[in-house]
């Protein structure tokens, strides 16, 4: 908001009110500013018009008429007697007597007939039109023929009037830095310096003189003027010069800045809150943002229901100081209380409470309250949700106020029917449809089914989902999928029962700590060569316990630009046919993120993997480590790094290591990650570092509001026959 306050060198002090007047403090008058400042040239202020002569006036207090009574009845006139005889009645009352002609005057001119009086409800006669068409029948509408007036040649011949075009000078901007800003909203520049007439050009410097003004209070120029100027070119018929001329004047400072209202528990809030120093220029977009720190403010550390009022800014023109004043009603210092819900709902005030962050008796901060919101919206199950506080008028313990959240739903379709389809160059195609009810068993009890079909998975999962399972961002999983499998490594059919309960980081909320933990049975038929019989006989059954752990001080959850990163995976495993040999399998991961520059982050990465408990041959292919991916060393295909057997196909192994390092360098919403990767798989149990290949590659980064678009191209260095020449992967948020 700008300050339009026009200044008055006759007055020593001046107030500025939010409405953008003047209050003088002498005379009480209010002036609107914008008018009175912009001065136009050729248009000079009209002169006070002379003041009309002094009434001369009693003394108060005289009891002297100005006329006496007597006076005043003797000289009203003589009332005529026949104003007070009483009238004649109707029946009996004769007009007026016929006149008689004067000496020489005929008889009949003396005679004048009476005009003629036509009863109430009839009209007068009407006479023949002179013309007979206007009697004739009209022509039946099917038979009418409407014609067309033949265009006016001279008319069509006549040329468009000539456009008229302008110059815009403008001094006195450039000096303050304003001029760009000018040029950016000017009605004058927006016209691109063509207008119809002269009284186009008029308009739009007129506006812009006042757009100058506006510029130069917004910034703490309150005493700058405009003026403007309209010449013709010589020798250039239609062409016009436009100068807008200022003159800053003297820049504003903030003298006294003071909060006015209730004081704050602690102390200071508002003021705090208030980011304006005394001896900073007076800017119109610090005060407002300023004062929307204090709105923001004060509701995260306990006030609601703050109430910011009108600002009062008084300034003196001597010193150029101005005394800013900041009416504040923080209200009732508040704690939560509880939730109510209303609306259409998809579920109850119990399982609000369960995606709350915050308890009863914990101070207000509506910070907590918009993460509520956010997370009821990130559950997919509304059109429309609100949370807002209500006061209840009790009294916590400590003297705060109680208030509840009220929060309003309007619950949306359950129901998604959704498809995917891609192509990646280690994988092949793959498609994928789902149907969902997101809300099949309230609350957020979903249930999906899933049909994959790509070049190397052909598959169908069957999946209930219970989403924040008696706790914020705990999930409860049960799935159940049967498939075939045409890998690089082994082909396959394979039936799995899962179930976990995990507890991870979104987007709203990062968590320091994660975990998982679960159970799952495997049925398989394998062969590294040629797809299987589906049989019992030869089918492999393997059952595993799963847990995880991660450790996570990164800064953000999808573009981490400083902390590390820890994870660990471990999965004791066993056959249920003979050899039933239980064995564990172990990963590792590690990452950390160095910021070098502004624009540069510094990212690296090792993972660590191993088999412990069994013999390589006693392993189903689909048990086995592999390394190659996209999450994994790029530049190799999907399981394409690691030992391979006569033929060039994958065996696996029972230990890994990988290596990523990244330069991700930022520009704007762009960026660009050179990377190079380094791994191998191994037969043996524990990682060696003998034998590592590397992966090189760029990337590109398209950064949104949700997270980075990843495209990364790669190659093999020392690429060996078999191998691909380049991979490509595209993914949302970074690869590590």
């Amino acid at each position: 908001m700008t300050f339009p306050i026009m200044p008055s060198h006759g007055e020593r002090r001046r107030t500025l009110n939010k409405a953008g007047f003047f209050l003088s403090a002498a005379t009480g008058a209010m002036l609107m500013a914008s008018g009175a400042a912009a001065q136009t040239s050729s248009t000079p202020a009209p002169a006070p018009s002379p003041a009309p002569p002094a009434a001369t006036v009693p003394p108060a207090g005289a009891d002297t008429p100005i006329v006496p009574d007597s006076q005043f009845q003797k000289e009203l006139p003589a009332l005529d007697p026949d104003l007070s005889k009483p009238l004649e009645p109707l029946s009996t009352f004769q007009g007026p007597a016929p006149a008689t002609a004067k000496p020489g005057q005929p008889a009949a001119a003396a005679a004048q007939p009476a005009p003629a009086i036509t009863p109430a409800g009839t009209f007068p006669p009407v006479t023949e039109p002179a013309d007979p068409a206007l009697t004739d029948p009209l022509t039946p509408i099917d038979q009418f023929q409407l014609a067309t007036p033949a265009p006016d040649a001279k008319a069509a011949t006549d040329a468009p009037p000539p456009v008229i075009r302008y110059t815009v000078t403008i001094g006195g901007l450039k000096q303050i830095g304003l001029e760009g800003r000018f040029r950016s909203l000017s009605a004058l520049e927006d016209g691109d310096g063509k207008a119809t007439n002269g009284a186009m050009v008029s308009a739009r410097t007129k506006e812009d003189e006042l757009l100058a003004v506006r510029l130069l209070r917004s910034e703490g120029y309150y005493d700058g003027t405009a003026s403007t100027t309209i010449t013709q070119v010589p020798d250039a018929p239609g062409r016009l010069a436009v100068t807008v001329t200022t003159v800053p004047g003297p820049r504003y400072d903030f003298g006294q800045i003071r909060i006015q209202g209730a004081e704050t528990n602690p102390a200071g809030i508002a003021r705090d809150a208030l980011k304006l120093k005394t001896g900073t220029p007076i800017v119109a977009a610090d005060v407002e943002a300023a004062e929307a720190n204090v709105r923001l403010r004060l509701p995260q550390q306990g006030y609601p229901f703050v109430d910011v009022g009108q600002r009062d800014v008084l300034l003196d023109p001597a010193t150029h100081v101005g005394d800013y004043t900041l009416p504040v009603d923080p209200g009732p210092r508040s704690t939560f209380a509880g939730f109510t819900t209303e609306g259409k709902l998809a579920f109850d005030a119990h399982h609000v409470g369960v995606l709350a962050r915050f308890k009863r008796g914990e101070l207000y901060d509506s910070r907590k309250v918009d993460d509520l919101r956010e997370a009821m919206v990130a559950t997919g199950l509304f059109r429309t949700v609100a949370a807002r506080p209500e006061r209840t008028g009790q009294t916590a313990p400590d003297g705060t106020e109680y208030v509840n959240i009220r929060v309003h739903q309007e619950a949306g379709p359950a129901r998604t029917l959704s498809g995917t389809a891609g192509y990646n160059t280690g994988q092949g195609f793959r498609a994928e449809a789902t149907w969902e009810h997101r809300n099949l068993f309230p609350p957020e009890g979903a249930l999906r089914i899933t049909g994959i079909a790509g070049t190397q998975e052909q598959s169908l999962v069957v999946q209930f989902q219970r989403s924040n399972a008696g706790q914020r961002d705990r999930t409860l999983l049960l799935q159940a999928e049967a498939g075939r499998q045409d890998l690089p490594a082994y082909r396959a059919y394979i039936a799995r029962l899962y179930g976990l309960v995990s507890r991870t980081s979104t987007p709203i909320w990062q968590k320091v700590w994660t975990y998982s933990y679960g159970a799952e049975l495997v049925a398989s038929n394998e062969d590294e060569k040629n797809f299987p019989k589906i049989s019992i006989t030869n089918a492999h059954f393997i059952a595993g316990l799963i847990g995880q752990v991660g450790y996570d001080r990164s800064n953000s959850l999808l573009d981490p630009t400083k902390g590390f990163r820890i994870g660990l995976r471990t999965n004791p495993e066993i056959s249920l046919r003979e050899p039933t040999k239980p064995y564990v399998r172990n990963i590792v991961d590690g990452s950390v993120y160095y910021p070098a520059t502004d624009s540069l982050t510094v990212a690296g990465r090792v993972r660590v993997g191993s088999i412990l408990g069994a013999k390589l041959s006693d392993l189903p292919p689909s048990r086995r480590i592999y390394g190659g991916g996209g999450g994994s060393v790029r530049g190799f295909g999907y399981q394409e790094l690691g030992p391979k057997d006569a033929s060039g196909t994958p065996t696996g192994g029972r230990s890994q290591i990988e290596f990523s390092l990244e330069a991700r360098y930022r520009f704007g919403n762009y960026g660009i990650v050179p990377f190079i990767d380094a791994g191998q798989v191994y037969d043996s149990p524990y990682p060696k570092l003998s034998g590592l290949r590397y992966g090189a590659g760029i990337g590109g980064r398209f950064y949104t509001n949700f997270g980075p678009l990843r495209a990364d191209i790669a190659t093999p260095i020392g690429r060996k026959k078999g191998e691909s020449r380049i991979a490509v992967y595209v993914s949302i948020g970074q690869a590590f």
